[in-house]
């Protein structure tokens, strides 16, 4: 009996092989590196408008929102809507409001901002569109075979509409 309580005392602990490991170690790192190379990920940088504003000037400045509806796009100057533009079947009519915005975008050079507001439970990809549309707009020339990006709005703000 005093043998295997002596035996249980000396009985040393095994030693850990992670060569395993270490071989998967090997092959996943450059895996995942590569993969890192080939993925591209796009962020655009959205302002919150906040509660407390910017401060005021003296004269009335320029505010564009676009406001993406169940059924129609509306630009409004911060009162009152100013332009409608229905559906066109299921999807929105982008091209007027591009029309609509490069016509605002000439008579205020100097204007950068827009809101974006948006009822509740419209669909991502429409709001990304919409972004998109008050971002940039696509010309195309007759002469020219590739459509020209003309910079419109690209600092655009998110919030919920009215």
């Amino acid at each position: 009996m005093s043998r295997m309580h002596h035996y249980k005392r000396h009985k040393e602990a095994p030693e850990l092989d992670v060569t395993t490991f270490l071989n998967l170690m090997v092959v996943l790192i450059p895996f995942l590196l590569i993969t890192a190379v080939f993925s591209r990920i796009t962020i655009m940088e959205l302002n919150v408008p906040t509660a407390a504003g910017a401060p005021v000037d003296n004269k009335r400045q320029l505010i564009i929102e676009v406001i993406v509806r169940k059924n129609t796009l509306e630009i409004a100057d911060g009162s009152h809507v100013v332009a409608a533009i229905p559906k066109q079947g299921d999807k929105y009519d982008l091209s007027k409001l591009s029309k609509y915005l490069m016509e605002l975008k000439s008579r205020y050079p100097e204007k950068e901002d827009v809101t974006v507001l948006l009822e509740p439970n419209i669909p991502y990809e429409d709001m990304v569109h919409v972004m998109d549309a008050v971002r940039v707009a696509e010309v195309k020339e007759a002469d020219q075979q590739e459509a020209q990006k003309i910079p419109l709005f690209p600092a655009i703000s998110v919030g919920d509409a009215p």
